[in-house]
């Protein structure tokens, strides 16, 4: 499918109890320089503000509401299920996007009509906005997402909703690597590209799921691995049995680059 020029573009945020950092989230999304954006906000009935927030913005978005889910994957799915985009994205409430990031993202769908799929770079920042590092982005395909090379930041990506109607929704029964589940079956089907442009920001802080669960993502990949008939005697165990072992290092290092870094450049 070739898009028009002012291809509608469908971006859900889900959200619970995220005040803090809601309104950068917002703002990030409805500055963007793109002219076609149906903003969908399913918030899961947060009680710290949220709410107060979300209205000042209402008249901006194509549909909210705040009530109790299921959780961040079932937020998702049901703000899926409103868009009515060609191009979907979805952007948590404590993640940003960078000035002319939707705009890069549909030229690039638009002038490659065989991708799916396209992602660029995120920068990691800390609560207070400050830059602490870079995502490790890459080119990846079917082959080496399913050996564990995922290299993709899920804030910087965009996809064709048809082909989300065809493979989704994200399935509910995994906490964490919902989106690895879903670029799989994504790459199963179409290409998805790598550009080298910085589109996104990636927070990590106390309370995000990087910080508090990440334990849990390498074993839900390994659920995607064993469901396609992956073999115990792969690269991907491999990993995730190294991971196992360098964990505490790993969460030290996180823990060091939150509280270690330097203000952004402006």
């Amino acid at each position: 499918m070739t898009e028009n020029v002012d291809s509608l573009v469908s971006i859900v945020t889900p959200s619970f109890n995220q005040a803090r950092f809601l309104e950068a989230t917002l703002c990030s999304v409805l500055e963007q320089d793109y002219p076609n954006v149906e903003y969908i906000l399913m918030d899961g009935g947060s009680t710290d503000g949220s709410v107060d927030i979300i209205k000042r913005y209402a008249d901006k978005l194509a549909y909210w509401e705040s009530r109790p889910d299921l959780g961040q994957t079932d937020a998702i799915n049901k703000g899926f299920a409103r868009a009515k985009g060609e191009i979907f994205a979805w952007l948590n409430s404590d993640d940003m996007y960078m000035p002319g990031a939707i705009t890069a993202a549909v030229t690039y769908l638009q002038s490659h009509p065989d991708v799916g799929m396209v992602y660029g770079d995120a920068r990691l920042i800390n609560a207070e906005g400050q830059k602490i590092g870079d995502f490790p982005a890459a080119q990846t395909d079917f082959h080496r997402l399913k050996q564990g090379y995922v290299h993709i930041p899920q804030q910087a990506s965009f996809f064709r909703a048809d082909l989300w109607r065809r493979v989704g929704p994200l399935d509910p029964s995994f906490y964490f690597a919902m989106d690895y589940d879903l670029w799989v079956r994504l790459a199963r089907e179409t290409a998805l590209v790598y550009t080298p442009q910085l589109w996104a920001s990636f927070r990590l802080h106390g309370d995000s799921k990087t910080m508090a669960a990440d334990d849990r993502c390498w074993s839900d990949m390994l659920r995607v691995h064993y469901r396609d008939g992956g073999s115990w005697f792969s690269l991907i165990v491999l990993k995730y049995l190294l991971r196992k072992l360098a964990a505490p290092l790993l969460v030290w290092r996180r823990k060091r680059m939150m509280h270690g870094a330097s203000p952004l450049k402006k």
